[in-house]
């Protein structure tokens, strides 16, 4: 079985046809979905999404580029009490986007921080978007850490180095998505042949980068196996063994889940 640690099935490219998106992924061997909260205004949705279906969960809280806009409505309280539903398994996505910047840096740090803070007090892991922040993005989960543990994934993992070994050092896993796939990557397939297998998940980030061969195309959570198998190849490792890894990996993280299979 595959996981599709992160994708946003409440967009418009995908929840106009839920069912078949689903029944899709079901036919590739996409056992579980994990959609992704980016605005506390549209969580409602979310959660909808993942309270209709049984191998659906989800996360609450506030992507960075809308830390500006909804930086008034985030606060640990608020997390908290939005993350005690069955079906909410984490806390994000959060972190730092210095590429767009569609928030002021001290408002996605702010923000950033607050989930952390959240992310600590519930247990649940944090999941962390990061792009052209690499240093900010460390400093902040170390100095976060060192008030209190917690645990968590980068996401959509394209950065630097640094970024993997110094968050792996605090517990973290790595989540990869169909970047991995583009020819342009070879820095990061250099990445993902060191990172340990124990700390390896994938991802779609669907609608989002749709991997080879599916390049253009609206992405979808039956799409994370283009990315499994690219990663299989890099770790030198049959697919089955793959898909197991990354499988395990994904119920210790998000332990929140009941594991079916």
């Amino acid at each position: 079985m595959l996981v599709d640690s992160h994708c946003h099935l409440d967009f418009d490219q995908l929840s106009s046809e839920l069912d078949a998106v689903v029944d899709r992924a079901r036919a590739a061997g996409v056992g579980q979905m994990l959609t992704i909260g980016t605005k506390l205004r549209e969580f409602d949705r979310v959660r909808t999404i993942a309270e209709t279906y049984e191998n659906i969960h989800c996360s609450v809280g506030i992507h960075p580029h809308e830390a500006e806009a909804e930086g008034n409505d985030v606060t640990v309280e608020k997390l908290l009490a939005l993350s005690d539903h069955p079906k909410v398994v984490a806390i994000g996505e959060t972190g730092l986007d210095y590429f767009y910047e569609h928030s002021p840096r001290d408002l996605q740090q702010s923000s950033f921080r607050i989930h952390i803070d959240a992310a600590r007090k519930t247990g649940l892991p944090l999941i962390v978007h990061t792009r052209n922040a690499d240093k900010d993005t460390v400093d902040i989960l170390r100095e976060e850490y060192e008030k209190g543990p917690f645990t968590g994934v980068i996401h959509c993992f394209s950065s630097g180095w640094e970024v993997a070994e110094k968050s792996m050092k605090i517990g973290f896993y790595i989540s990869i998505s169909g970047i991995v796939t583009f020819k342009t990557a070879e820095a990061l397939r250099d990445h993902v042949g060191q990172i340990p297998l124990e700390r390896l998940l994938v991802e779609t980030d669907a609608p989002y980068l749709a991997p080879v061969p599916n390049r253009g195309k609206s992405n979808e959570p039956s799409f994370v196996r283009h990315t499994a198998e690219k990663v299989a190849d890099i770790k030198n490792l049959d697919i089955d063994s793959l898909e197991q890894a990354t499988t395990d990996n994904f119920y210790k993280l998000f332990n929140k889940i009941e594991r079916t299979a």
